[in-house]
């Protein structure tokens, strides 16, 4: 079973109607955004912390180092998860979204004492809620770090450290933005792509650009968001011996060309969100759009699944399923997962069967 927050789809799309964001945060959605984003790492040994490199403004700093040494002495820091808050400093934008990680030194028989030693990174820029929506992305690239963090002197400050952590913001948040800006209307495809669990290849492009169009798709997909992972897991399975082509884009022309390319009414009815969002050069817009593209599929397969159950007793819930999968703009899709989930049950694949000749005869007609 899939768990849903939306209640309909023009509010789904709606972003400035959703509880996530409050008016304030809109008003500075509706223009073209320019963002200051900043990053520090402290060295944390005992109860202390020394500052190695930051690119906050001279007076911000300090009041940067009392707020993390607040934090770590209420134990708010855990080792190896991000923490988000908002922060309040000496900087234009007085008060800004802040990432904090602790990451602790291993353990050796050279330094059993090190257990809580390490080193704190933050990343600051956009607010606090914005930084949430990318909290897994930004715990992997902090992660992505440890391997040049070896000895406290960091010798490699210059040459790794420092530009890893000066590109936090274009690593870990804009691809969702570079992607929408890539294929710009054709972006129904990747979310149908990603809906329908097909394989999106890119070729004649640089490896940002197929990392970028990996990470969206995964963004996109609904992987990860059953509360049975074997569900999940089954229906992956199911779609991927189905026999669907790749979508394949070809970067080798500006615009690009996608093949093997599907849609669907319920994704063309995002494009303009996205295109809107993307427009304003503002990426946590565009990642709460994308959420809510996925909490409104949820939403419509969890309908399906409902339908289906009273379809197996009632020849006008049978009816009312019809007239679903008719209006939605999704039905391919949910009929693809249907028939994956419901794989072992008799009854329901029958009914599955009856809605799918239905779709069938409803295209052709």
């Amino acid at each position: 079973m899939f768990s849903s927050q939306t209640s309909s789809f023009q509010d789904s799309i709606d972003v400035e109607e959703r509880d996530e964001f409050d008016s304030e945060d809109i008003a500075g959605y509706s223009q073209k955004i320019q963002l200051n984003c900043y990053y520090t790492i402290y060295l944390y040994q005992g109860t202390s912390l020394t500052l190695i490199d930051s690119s906050l403004p001279s007076e911000a700093e300090p009041e940067l180092r009392t707020y993390i040494s607040r934090r770590l002495s209420k134990g708010a820091l855990l080792g190896g998860m991000g923490n988000i808050a908002t922060v309040e400093l000496s900087l234009p934008e007085q008060a800004v979204g802040c990432y904090c990680c602790l990451l602790e030194q291993e353990r050796s028989p050279e330094q059993p004492d090190a257990d809580g030693n390490g080193y704190v990174i933050c990343f600051m820029g956009g607010s606090e809620k914005g930084l949430n929506l990318f909290r897994l992305e930004l715990d992997k690239y902090v992660q992505g770090l440890r391997g040049s963090l070896q000895t406290p002197e960091l010798q490699n400050l210059e040459t790794e450290v420092r530009p890893y952590l000066s590109r936090w913001y274009e690593e870990s948040v804009m691809h969702i933005y570079r992607v929408v800006q890539l294929v710009q209307s054709n972006i129904s495809f990747l979310l149908h792509a990603a809906l329908s669990h097909t394989h999106v290849e890119v070729t004649n492009s640089d490896e940002r650009t197929k990392a970028d169009v990996s990470r969206f798709i995964k963004a996109a997909s609904l992987q990860g968001l059953s509360q049975q992972d074997t569900t999940t897991a089954s229906l992956c399975k199911a779609m991927s011996e189905d026999t669907q082509s790749d979508v394949v884009i070809d970067c080798s022309s500006s615009p690009p060309t996608l093949t093997n390319a599907v849609s669907n009414c319920f994704c063309d009815g995002w494009i303009q969100a996205f295109l809107n969002a993307a427009e304003r050069c503002n990426p946590f817009l565009l990642r709460q759009i994308l959420e809510n593209f996925k909490l409104k599929a949820i939403q419509d397969m969890n309908s399906l699944k409902r339908f289906v159950r009273q379809a197996e007793m009632s020849h006008y819930a049978l009816f009312r399923c019809c007239q679903f999968l008719q209006g939605c703009g999704n039905g391919d899709v949910l009929l693809q997962n249907a028939r994956a989930e419901h794989s072992d049950l008799p009854e329901a694949c029958n009914i599955i069967a009856v809605l799918d000749e239905f779709l069938s005869e409803q295209a052709q007609a």
